[in-house]
């Protein structure tokens, strides 16, 4: 979390919407949580046409950090962006292997939101984005991660090519999603330390960009539909990998 991005308490929250409505992504309200103060708070927002959203208690605490957040927080400000090599480094000192999500090319920012969503839930430590060509973090990925974005470091680079060869260099398996040609998503093991690519909506994967990767992995499908969306597609393999991963029962 960038603690610069979160403002809470009722008066700094009301006095930012007042003073810099532009700036609001989004206010979060805790579920239950009502006050007069607040209230009156929710009405400012409203008024200035900033999205309200409740949302649990706890999330609204860890948001705030140590802060006293009367129960609101606000997400403001341009989103900062991790170091790649930062990111890495904190993937690998967490408890688990590190889970990464290289996305080639996503374009739309619900589907951004969507799997930084997806990550954030499903236990990756990161999601690396291109600076071109993609969809950056705004004020719309911020609501459709639910505030996701705020937990999960992301980074956004130049070179999607070169940072796939740093991630190896470092250990890290690369798997890129395909729909026809990978192996089956389910024979696979995704224990060890893994990233996987997702390509844009609709042309998929560069081809430059499968080449580099170590393998590809395809989510078998019985329908007619051409293919998933990318940010389905994205929870299905993130989801794989965490089940793999759990602890067998006694």
């Amino acid at each position: 979390m960038n603690p610069s991005r979160v403002v809470f308490g009722v008066r700094p929250v009301e006095e930012l919407c007042r003073a810099r409505p532009r700036e609001v992504a989004v206010v979060y309200v805790a579920d239950g949580h009502r006050s007069k103060e607040t209230d009156q708070v929710i009405a400012t927002a409203k008024d200035r046409r900033i999205t309200v959203e409740y949302r649990p208690r706890a999330l609204i605490a860890q948001l705030a950090g140590q802060g006293t957040h009367q129960g609101i927080v606000a997400i403001t400000g341009e989103f900062v962006y991790m170091e790649v090599g930062e990111l890495i480094t904190r993937a690998f000192a967490g408890p688990s292997a590190p889970m990464l999500l290289l996305l080639d090319g996503v374009t739309d920012p619900h589907n951004l939101g969507a799997l930084v969503r997806s990550a954030e839930v499903l236990g990756a430590q990161g999601v690396i984005i291109p600076n071109h060509k993609a969809a950056p973090v705004t004020g719309t990925v911020v609501k459709a991660s639910a505030g996701a974005t705020e937990r999960m470091s992301i980074a956004q680079v130049a070179n999607l090519l070169r940072t796939i060869d740093g991630l190896r260099e470092r250990g890290i398996r690369v798997l890129g999603a395909a729909a026809e040609g990978g192996q089956p998503l389910a024979q696979t093991d995704l224990r060890g330390p893994t990233a996987f690519v997702l390509g844009a909506e609709g042309a998929g994967m560069r081809e430059a960009v499968a080449r580099r990767c170590d393998g590809l992995v395809q989510i078998p499908q019985a329908g007619t539909v051409a293919s998933l969306n990318v940010s389905v597609a994205g929870a299905i393999l993130l989801y794989e990998a965490a089940r793999q991963r759990q602890p067998a029962s006694a």
